[in-house]
């Protein structure tokens, strides 16, 4: 006997069990099927398995593309996201075949914040370089100018894209005594003003920060926002983090400067492509520090952002509203 449950696809294992528990009371959970040895999804794989599902739980490393909608078909009514971004989502696609989107914004704030913060510390402290040194030999004897960074004490700090992520990291931040502390933003936001923060425009921060703090959400007006014209302006001393997205920075032109010394550093938790090959320039230089886009990977912050996931779906089943929807 078929079962009348709708059938939610998720596009991997290893989701919060709690969530995917939450999905087994009301629907049929398929997980889909990996056809590559190395288990990476691809988006033939989520087409192959969509056909009839009421609903596909996804995460940002799978496209959600007009083919997969076109393969799911008309019994496709909501696409739940564990991320805040959605940019891995065809939205034209998406208002076209009348599927919602739910997303998890809010929850993943302070996590977020916290990698930014740890970012510019371990790269303005040369922490990845000074662990190498200790392990290979490199850590013979003091001598003036060894592994010396630069403190956060004094400095100029600029957030490119001051919405919750930002504001969190600026409360972070201001406890390091900064000089100043710039922001970009569609409107002055209170809370950054109340710690000192100046509304400025792109340009500007880019040219007076120390540390430049990637933190808006990937769109088309904010695609590749710290263009190359924009990097060459930037401080010989700056570094720039990036916990947003990888499309945010004109990488070619990020390499360049950093080899050619023309920035002191950068801290990445975001690239373009990711996983980032391994003969990639970026794995070649010294003074950038690079992460496996980590910044929500806490255990408790995958379970809620999960289960949010789950909740999203549900109440689409219910005819209720979402409890984080994206409108578009």
């Amino acid at each position: 006997m078929m079962s009348s449950k709708p059938k939610v696809l998720v596009v991997r294992d290893g989701f919060a069990k709690k969530a995917i528990d939450l999905l087994r009371t009301r629907c049929e959970v398929e997980v889909a099927k990996c056809s590559n040895k190395d288990g990476v999804i691809t988006t033939q794989d989520i087409v192959d398995c969509a056909p009839g599902k009421f609903s596909i739980f996804c995460y940002p490393r799978v496209p959600i593309t007009e083919q997969v909608l076109k393969a799911a078909g008309p019994s496709l009514k909501v696409v739940g996201t564990t991320s805040v971004g959605y940019d891995h989502v065809d939205l034209i696609s998406m208002k076209k075949y009348g599927v919602r989107l739910g997303n998890t914004p809010g929850i993943l704030t302070e996590t977020v914040a916290e990698i930014a913060v740890g970012l510019i510390i371990a790269t303005t402290r040369r922490f990845f370089e000074a662990n190498r040194a200790v392990k290979t030999g490199g850590w013979q004897e003091w001598v003036p100018g060894w592994m010396c960074g630069r403190s956060l004490k004094g400095s100029v700090v600029g957030i490119l894209g001051c919405g919750s992520i930002g504001t969190s990291i600026a409360e972070k931040l201001i406890h390091f005594k900064l000089s100043q502390l710039l922001y970009t933003s569609r409107s002055e936001k209170p809370a950054v003003k109340a710690l000192g923060g100046q509304l400025v425009t792109v340009d500007e921060l880019m040219e007076r920060s120390d540390f430049v703090v990637v933190a808006a959400a990937l769109n088309e007006e904010t695609k590749f926002i710290v263009s190359r014209e924009r990097i060459a302006t930037m401080k010989s001393n700056a570094i720039l983090v990036n916990i947003g997205r990888g499309q945010l920075v004109d990488q070619d032109a990020l390499v360049e400067a950093l080899r050619e010394k023309r920035i002191r550093g950068a801290g990445l938790d975001v690239m373009t492509p990711e996983p980032l090959p391994l003969n990639h320039p970026l794995n070649g230089l010294d003074n950038v520090l690079l992460l496996p886009h980590i910044g929500t990977s806490t255990s408790e912050m995958e379970e809620e952002m999960a289960v949010m996931t789950a909740q999203n779906i549900l109440a689409v089943l219910d005819g209720s509203p979402m409890p984080n929807e994206v409108i578009f």
